[in-house]
């Protein structure tokens, strides 16, 4: 099955019914239901409560092997900060993706999940010395060098007479992403080591100087929710620039060249994603022209996307505990909130929530929904349309919903965390469990 990263639209009788930008399997009932993967949104969300994620597995493999189609000749590797457990370990390996980690943890995670290490990345800006060790231990592929300081203390663990490959993350200068604080290319940020200042270059002598490093490439990933190709072939384009000035300084040709993720897709009505097509095409001929040019070999291609793999896969439901009517706006407030979904507080996201479980006839009316917690800023969706009949006791369901939810889930005002469920050819099966009070108590160990 062939799959556009640009959200299929869905043949459905009203406007109303848009599922543009839900999983391809997803359809909706005349009754006001909406399944996934063949699944009654409303019945999971009485079966296992909310706040819930429910996960279409089918579009996570499609959209893997979109990406595979794609990139045929080079390396996808999922980043795993997007979302992780056990089983989108298994789904992305089956697929035939490698995996990017960013500690310990995430990396413990999937080696027991089956994962093979050779085929793991591991990143960070301040690796601990347990994800080093970890990444040693265990045998990951490469290690991604994002500080001059790294580089004698991993050198450092290596095992004598072996070599750990290696990469070195720069800076390339080149601005993209869709906010502030997801923009990683530019300078004067905590990510990688600047080509114009120096740094990339004084790194990679120092790693070239160490005999139990092996110097394999060069990574940059510069920021996310990025529709546009242009600034992936600005920075393609510096980074083989780079390679140019090591080939001529220490007589290397790099063979390997990671270009990192952050590929958009629309969270409403409108937007853009990012044409995954036209992106391997332009970074192909780019790569291609530019080391025909410069007398270099070609480097084998890396690319890391996440949130373009899951994040429309997923829906979060909800149920609604109270409507608030006041002289400006109406509040919806769910059981969830910025503890299960961060991302409009930290990025000023919009989402398009929906009414599910019942089909209302009320004229649609202007509404702010927001969540349970101890916080003004606690918004899940401002000034979004939904009958305005909505009221305790109804579900809430919000599409693009998997990535960056789950995985920067936290314990604010100790609610548990939330449930993750896997959806396929009409079953529903719990991944992740909800965080109970008894997990929450059992932490505190003083009095």
């Amino acid at each position: 099955m062939s799959l556009s990263l640009t959200p299929a639209a869905v043949a459905l009788p009203a406007a109303d019914d848009d599922l543009s930008l839900w999983p391809a399997s997803a359809r909706s009932t005349p009754h006001g239901e909406v399944t996934v993967g063949g699944v009654s949104l409303a019945e999971a969300a009485g079966r296992f409560g909310t706040p819930l994620y429910v996960l279409d597995e089918e579009e996570v493999r499609d959209r893997c092997r979109a990406y595979r189609s794609a990139f045929p000749e080079a390396d996808v590797v999922y980043a795993a900060k997007a979302f992780l457990c056990r089983a989108m370990a298994h789904w992305v390996q089956e697929e035939g993706l490698g995996l990017d980690v960013c500690s310990a943890g995430e990396l413990e995670l999937a080696v027991s999940a089956g994962f093979p290490p050779e085929r793991i990345v591991m990143h960070g800006n301040a690796k601990s010395p347990e994800d080093l060790n970890a990444a040693i231990r265990l045998g990951v592929g490469r290690i991604v060098i994002d500080s001059t300081s790294e580089i004698a203390r991993l050198a450092a663990l290596v095992p004598h007479g072996t070599r750990q490959k290696v990469m070195v993350r720069v800076v390339p200068g080149v601005a993209a992403g869709g906010h502030a604080a997801i923009r990683t290319g530019t300078e004067d940020q905590k990510f990688g080591l600047s080509i114009a200042d120096g740094s990339a270059m004084h790194a990679i002598t120092k790693t070239l100087g160490q005999p139990h490093l092996e110097l394999v490439g060069l990574h940059c990933h510069i920021g996310s929710q990025i529709s546009s190709v242009k600034p992936y072939v600005a920075a393609a384009r510096r980074l083989i620039g780079l390679m140019v000035q090591i080939r001529d300084r220490h007589g290397v040709a790099l063979p390997e060249l990671d270009l990192g993720g952050g590929h958009a897709v629309p969270y409403g009505p409108g937007e853009s994603a990012l044409d995954i097509t036209t992106l391997a095409d332009r970074i192909r001929h780019e790569l291609a022209d530019g080391c025909a040019r410069s007398g270099l070999p070609l480097p084998r291609l890396t690319i890391e996307p996440g949130r373009a793999v899951v994040g429309p896969a997923g829906v979060a439901l909800y149920h609604v505990v109270s409507v608030k009517r006041t002289a400006q706006r109406t509040f919806v407030a769910v059981d969830g909130g910025m503890s299960d979904n961060p991302r409009p507080a930290l990025y000023g996201v919009r989402y398009a929530p929906r009414l599910i479980g019942r089909r209302s006839t009320a004229e649609p009316g202007r509404v702010t929904v927001v969540g349970r917690h101890c916080e003004a800023g606690d918004v899940l969706a401002d000034g979004v349309s939904l009958p305005s009949d909505v009221r305790p006791g109804d579900v809430l369901a919000v599409p693009v919903a998997g990535a960056y939810h789950v995985s920067m889930a936290s314990g604010y005002n100790l609610v548990g965390r939330p449930p993750v469920v896997a959806v396929a050819d009409g079953r529903a099966r719990l991944l992740v469990r909800r965080e109970s009070f008894d997990d929450i108590r059992n932490r505190d160990v003083g009095l």
